[in-house]
């Protein structure tokens, strides 16, 4: 192997490692913030907490229940539809269910 080869492969592998390093780093401080969102779980579909007599996740008995949570993206919960709140969208806190 020639110097200018060694000198290359060095430089190569030494870029590799450096990228590889950048993209094993991004993902953790690229995953986005996550919020729990009362009201928008469906039927068993539920993240975690239901209500007594619930153990945790997929155990919401009704669709929407106000005491069943899913994880959301930070600041999507009060966007999102839920027909038994009382506004109408996912809440930050657990609330009673209206039903129309």
């Amino acid at each position: 192997m020639t110097d200018m080869t060694k000198r290359t492969t060095v430089a190569t592998l030494a870029l590799a490692l450096g990228a590889a390093l950048t993209v094993s780093a991004v993902p953790a401080s690229a995953a986005p913030a996550m919020e729990k969102c009362y009201g928008v779980a469906l039927k068993g579909k539920n993240d975690c907490q239901a209500g007594a007599g619930t153990t945790c996740a997929g155990t919401s008995k009704i669709d929407y229940q106000g005491n069943a949570w899913k994880l959301v993206p930070a600041g999507t919960c009060t966007k999102t539809a839920s027909p038994t709140s009382p506004t109408g969208h996912g809440q930050l806190e657990a609330f009673k269910e209206q039903r129309s």
